[in-house]
């Protein structure tokens, strides 16, 4: 895949809308291989959707995604990022001392599918390797965000009308900067009517 240097990457992502994830020094709990196929089944206040995720598609943000569940890591995680006709967003932990110590990134993914509408993908800051937490669901079928390194990780396979009920009322306004150094006590203040993420589990 054709590789784009660091700035004309930012002004692709940024031009497209994408969230520019800021980066972190690799820290954090040590990540856990994923099974070859696994579901994930987020219960939300906008409803419950089910991700379906085959490994071989996006190795590295499938073992991301699996160790992130299997720690909680999603319980209170508001969609603080939600833009119709394109995507919505979260990422960031409750906690904002939970969000640091997951902040080691992980290295790309070939791309190997499109971003069709209900597929999840990691964002990313338009760097190499620059993935961490954050993740978005495509609203449409995004296929311009192929071609910048955006590789899906999973695709909603039930519950996908809950994730377009998701409160957009916000927009992009929510800061990246205040969610990671102040967590949920900025977005609950400042943006009550955020939908969040009630518990994310492993299916058995």
């Amino acid at each position: 895949m054709k590789r784009f240097s660091i700035a004309a990457s930012i002004a692709l992502l940024v031009a497209a809308g994408v969230i520019l994830v800021p980066a972190r020094a690799a820290q954090g709990p040590p990540g856990v291989k994923a099974p070859a196929t696994y579901k994930v089944a987020f219960d939300t206040t906008a409803g419950k959707f089910v991700v379906a995720v085959t490994r071989s598609q996006a190795p590295h943000g499938a073992d991301r995604l699996y160790s992130m569940v299997k720690a909680k890591y999603f319980d209170g995680s508001r969609f603080y990022r939600v833009v119709p006709n394109f995507v919505v967003q979260w990422g960031a932990a409750a906690k904002p001392a939970v969000t640091a110590l997951w902040s080691a990134t992980i290295p790309d993914d070939p791309v190997k599918g499109t971003n069709a509408r209900g597929t999840l993908s990691f964002a990313a800051t338009g760097e190499p390797d620059s993935r961490s937490t954050h993740m978005f669901i495509n609203l449409v079928a995004n296929a311009r965000l192929d071609g910048m390194g955006f590789s899906p990780v999973g695709k909603v396979t039930s519950g996908m009308a809950n994730v377009d009920k998701i409160y957009a009322g916000y927009g992009e306004q929510p800061q990246q900067d205040q969610i990671a150094s102040l967590g949920n006590a900025y977005l609950i203040q400042q943006f009550p009517k955020l939908d969040y993420i009630k518990t994310a589990r492993i299916v058995p």
